[in-house]
């Protein structure tokens, strides 16, 4: 009798065991407050923003997709997986070389862009899946695409306000081409490097005083406190002069605003993709009453821009960790004598 009872209590607790493992959900990987996703055995669950995605372990690792956007082709870039890319809109704002020969080769397709995407052509391609920022103009073309069988994946990496989450997307794109060691990899390197350079920027005794970006029409959409930007002039150890603001955006203000918030700046940068000094007076000639102006330094973000690219909007919001060289190269130079500037580049 005892043998087969402790039989019985084995057989429970193997049964036991398995049900309570095919129970337990499978942990959440967290990239940002944005995205996050996890695994399981038949489907890989993705959420990213307001939007939830249930795909199929059988689809994976994704072949053949399409981008929307610019910004997302550092990306693969970076994981060398522009082979996967069957179609993109707007190539002419793509700064990567690669892309663009698998362009000519046609092994890439034009697929339209953002005022008319070319959804017959889409449709006919059959892409496993097409990334894209979500816009919510395109809807109705957001839904004929579903209805066609043809998954959207939003992407809002611009949303992301830590510089290095944004370079922490590799991590999902490994998950879904199959390159998560060289994910891995990359993502380790870029954050290594944004920490070394991060505590090399303490060594510098000064702060000077940041502006950024320009007036359009009547408005200085100066970036918040709590944005992108506003953390790498703080990881640079630079003080910016809207730090003490709380907002996550771009806040609009007027000239006169940023004039007096100003006054004592000493660097300007991103100051738009403007060729000389002259050329930034011709959009607003007030620009020469500020200090910054008459004794500072500007710098513009057209270190590597082509025609209508920019790669810093392009491999830029991976590198993490060049951007920063870049902001830390010009706040402190001293302390990286030996390297040029990559993104940014001085106004004279």
């Amino acid at each position: 009798m005892k043998p087969y009872f402790l039989a019985f209590i084995i057989a429970f607790l193997l049964l036991f065991c398995k049900k309570t493992d095919q129970e337990i959900p499978a942990e959440w990987v967290k990239i940002s407050e944005n995205v996050q996703f996890k695994e399981s055995q038949h489907s890989f669950d993705l959420k990213s923003g307001k939007f939830s995605y249930q795909i199929s372990k059988s689809k994976l690792p994704l072949k053949k997709v399409m981008l929307l956007n610019a910004s997302l082709v550092g990306y693969f870039n970076e994981l060398g997986l522009q082979d996967k890319i069957i179609g993109i809109s707007s190539p002419e704002y793509v700064y990567s070389e690669k892309i663009h020969q698998l362009l000519g080769e046609g092994k890439i397709q034009n697929i339209g862009n953002e005022q008319k995407y070319d959804v017959e052509k889409i449709i006919a391609l059959k892409p496993d899946a097409i990334f894209t920022n979500y816009i919510a103009n395109f809807d109705n073309t957001y839904d004929l695409l579903k209805k066609n069988g043809i998954e959207l994946i939003f992407m809002d990496e611009y949303l992301e306000q830590d510089p290095l989450a944004k370079s922490k997307y590799l991590l999902l794109f490994g998950k879904l081409f199959a390159a998560e060691e060289n994910a891995t990899l990359k993502f380790e390197e870029i954050r290594k490097n944004y920490e070394s350079l991060k505590n090399l920027a303490q060594k510098s005794k000064t702060k000077p005083l940041i502006l950024a970006n320009e007036i359009y029409g009547n408005q200085w959409f100066l970036p918040g406190g709590k944005t992108n930007f506003a953390r790498l002039v703080s990881d640079a150890n630079a003080n910016y002069i809207n730090a003490e603001n709380h907002d996550s955006r771009a806040i609009p203000m007027s000239f006169e605003e940023v004039f007096a918030k100003a006054e004592n700046a000493e660097i300007w940068v991103n100051a738009g993709n403007h060729q000389s000094k002259k050329e930034l007076l011709q959009i607003n000639p007030n620009y020469a009453k500020m200090n910054v102006f008459k004794y500072g330094r500007i710098y513009t973000v057209t270190g590597k821009e082509k025609g209508k690219s920019n790669d810093y909007f392009e491999s830029g919001i991976v590198r993490a960790d060049l951007v920063l060289k870049d902001y830390i190269k010009i706040f402190h130079p001293e302390l990286l004598p030996n390297d040029e500037l990559i993104y940014m580049k001085e106004l004279k």
